[in-house]
């Protein structure tokens, strides 16, 4: 057998490409990983992984791992209209899985993964550079490494390449967007003055602001800020720091939690509207993560959603021998989880960041019946997609029976 003949290759080697092919080496495939960046950085992007998403760590085998080199867990979440408190939950307690959340330094558990992969026997080339995709019955892809160019032939090839994949556009996928409504800002800091046990939710309703503050252990925490679109409010760089802390000030977040903070990574705001394909294979190549939905990271569901895709990929495909068939039903699951997901995130953006007075009442009306009875809220964010999700639950979250 050539040494270029895999059964599998991942393009990027992230969360979704370490864990499949740690767990398909596992199985005995022959797995190839190719990984652009020879060395993680640190990014603004989401790093809490929802309760859901840590039962779905769990199905996979890596729970025990990730919480034992790079994780946090975060049991608590408080929510705030702006310096009122308005909820803390115990996430063990009152999720469907049971689990509280996760929150980690998205470099590290890129390499303890990818380390763990290699263990399993998958082979990784980290530099190198795919420059084609050609689906198929015996799909390939181009390499370019070291000045020189390779045609690799793959049983699958698995795009996990993030929101703006590159597979995904070689493969020929459609891709389907939202419109723009949110803006979301981030920057990790070392230092702050926050519970290291809980995340924090604040929101400005009628400013139309949030900010969000995720303890990663040892005084480091992600602090993000959301706004609406038409705010144009895009904080980049260092410049821009102070800015950041002003608004989420101006949220409700106390002034304390900043005090004596340091900023330790790049500050820059992306748009949250969701991108997506339907049914994320054809002919050979199937897209995972951010290549296949990247959602609104202003509700945390986008590292539960990737490990969904994998548990759901890995485990049609060792359930028989034709991955064709395999990855089609992969793809009609994602489609099924990933619309509750973002049916349900939109129904949420509408809620708390709509604008205008027809908006206010809805929220008003929303609001005085959710204090009276929380469960009116789809608790999908927290314990995953796996409930009804029709317009009768809308209503009931808006108020409009």
């Amino acid at each position: 057998m050539p040494t270029s003949d895999y059964d599998i290759i991942t393009v990027g080697g992230g969360l979704g490409g370490a864990v499949l092919a740690k767990i398909m080496a596992e199985h005995g495939a022959r797995v190839l990983v190719l990984e652009r960046e020879t060395q993680f950085k640190d990014r603004v992007r989401g790093e809490a992984i929802m309760p859901w998403g840590v039962a779905e760590m769990k199905r996979l085998g890596i729970y025990h791992l990730v919480l034992s080199t790079c994780a946090h867990e975060l049991p608590w979440w408080d929510r705030y209209a702006g310096t009122a408190q308005i909820g803390h939950q115990d996430l063990v307690a009152t999720t469907r899985p049971g689990l509280p959340a996760l929150a980690l330094f998205h470099p590290a558990m890129q390499e303890v993964l990818l380390a763990a992969a290699v263990e399993a026997g998958a082979q990784v080339r980290r530099g190198a550079r795919v420059s084609a995709v050609k689906p198929g019955e015996s799909p390939c892809l181009v390499v370019e490494e070291g000045g020189g160019t390779e045609e690799i032939h793959g049983r699958l090839i698995v795009g996990v390449d993030g929101r703006t994949s590159m597979v995904r556009r070689w493969a020929g996928f459609d891709v389907q967007h939202d419109p723009e409504m949110l803006l979301v800002s981030g920057l990790l800091f070392e230092n702050m003055s926050t519970p290291e046990d809980t995340a924090t939710m604040v929101s400005d309703f009628s400013a139309g602001t949030m900010a969000l503050l995720f303890p990663q252990g040892g005084g480091r925490a992600r602090a993000y800020f959301v706004c609406r679109d038409d705010a144009d409010l895009r904080l980049q760089g260092e410049a821009d720091v102070p800015r950041l802390i002003e608004e989420s000030v101006k949220a409700g977040v106390p002034a304390e939690v900043f005090t004596g903070a340091t900023p330790i990574g790049p500050l820059a705001t992306f748009g949250g509207a969701d991108t997506w394909v339907e049914h994320p294979y054809r002919q050979g190549v199937a897209l995972l993560g951010d290549a296949a939905a990247s959602s609104d990271p202003t509700w945390g569901q986008g590292l539960s959603l990737t490990l969904r895709d994998v548990r759901v990929l890995t485990d049609q495909l060792r359930a028989g021998e034709d991955w064709d068939e395999a990855g089609h039903a992969y793809a009609q699951a994602h489609d099924r989880y990933y619309g509750v997901t973002h049916t349900v995130s939109n129904w949420m953006s509408e809620l708390l960041f709509g604008s205008g007075a027809e908006a206010e009442a809805r929220r008003g009306r929303a609001f005085a019946l959710l204090l009276q009875d929380p469960s009116r809220m789809p608790d999908t964010a927290f314990s995953g997609p796996d409930v009804p999700v029709d317009d009768a639950v809308r209503r009931r979250m808006f108020g409009e029976e």
